[in-house]
């Protein structure tokens, strides 16, 4: 079996490369942008032990996953992807096939989502795994410069259930040390497949910014959700400066979320507004669209709308309750109180 050593920095990359369909030392793709279309980029990094254990995630479903993360921030903008720069620092419990493996899981998400370059950097570290992703995309069309102005009565549309990672992950968590001792309760984790799934390999639509397009549908704000509706909701507040209503009564939910909650004492309702990994795109859309949007979009799901700067960042209970919106990281001056 070939390694590292055998094969060096140069070979190793060579070899992984082939069959990808990607060129691994061709130059750097930059294109000529018609007149209206902006570039944008965003940037991830990962690291083993904080945002993913090897004990418990497949290496591919890892590396596909890494992927998602980084081209959620460029849909969340409307920029369509096309380069995307890797970085792995591969520690000394990886070898070459298992670099393999995560390097799959990426090229296949890279190939999903349209990207027209794609880069590879290795080197070693010493402090477990580390993913860093580069991507760069463009915005053009009517998605660049005309977003329509945010207005109070604006719908807050998310684009699945939420909530889903957090409690897949807590399943995984208390399966660690089955998965260690090889005694895995495997109908556990086949009964909540849906949550886990959401957890190590979130899907997202690649076509949503060519839908947006053919249904002339322009939102006035974009988020990806990776920290909890908390924080894409106090975002939304701050950078659109009107209130933002949220009805915890309308949040999706994956099946099994509140079976799991109960045996795991777990708020499904807190799972979706302070989890995170959940991965999906949040859409502030014009009222007057709503119909259209409800049409074209089912997999979207309205969840509130904007309101009167006054009325601040609140999760409206089915009672009529309407509790601050808090979120981990943000100062108590920006909480909606």
């Amino acid at each position: 079996m070939a390694t590292f050593a055998d094969l060096g920095r140069v070979e190793a990359v060579r070899q992984l490369f082939e069959g990808t369909g990607y060129s691994p030392f061709g130059e750097p793709l930059f294109h000529m942008t018609k007149a209206g279309d902006a570039a944008t980029t965003a940037a991830v990094t990962m690291l083993e032990g904080i945002d993913f254990d090897l004990v418990y995630f497949p290496l591919k479903h890892l590396g596909y996953k890494a992927v998602i993360a980084v081209t959620g921030e460029l849909y969340a903008v409307l920029a369509c992807p096309e380069t995307l720069t890797v970085r792995l620092g591969i520690s000394s419990k990886l070898d070459f096939e298992q670099t393999g493996e995560l390097w799959g899981g990426i090229v296949a998400a890279a190939k999903e989502h349209g990207y027209k370059s794609l880069g590879l950097e290795l080197q070693p570290s010493k402090t477990g795994l580390c993913i860093s992703l580069a991507a760069g995309g463009r915005c053009g069309g009517q998605t660049c410069g005309a977003r329509p102005k945010a207005q109070s009565k604006d719908l807050v549309c998310i684009s699945g259930s939420l909530g889903a990672a957090y409690l897949g992950q807590r399943v995984l968590e208390s399966e660690k040390q089955n998965f260690d001792r090889g005694s895995l309760q495997q109908d556990r984790i086949e009964k909540y497949k849906m949550l886990v799934g959401a957890y190590l390999k979130p899907e997202m639509a690649a076509g949503i910014l060519n839908q947006l397009e053919d249904a002339e549908i322009c939102p006035s704000f974009g988020y990806f959700i990776n920290r909890g509706l908390a924080d894409a909701v106090l975002r939304l507040r701050r950078d659109s400066g009107l209130g933002v209503k949220v009805y915890a009564d309308k949040i999706p939910f994956e099946g099994g979320s509140f079976e799991l909650g109960k045996e795991m004492d777990i708020d499904p309702v807190s799972a979706a507004m302070n989890g995170g990994d959940d991965f999906r795109l949040l859409f502030t859309i014009p009222i007057l669209q709503m119909e259209k949007f409800r049409h074209d979009f089912q997999t979207f799901d309205i969840i509130g709308h904007l309101a009167q700067p006054e009325a601040g960042a609140v999760l409206v209970t089915p009672e009529g309750l309407e509790m601050p919106v808090s979120a981990q990281g943000w100062p108590a001056e920006t909480k909606g109180e």
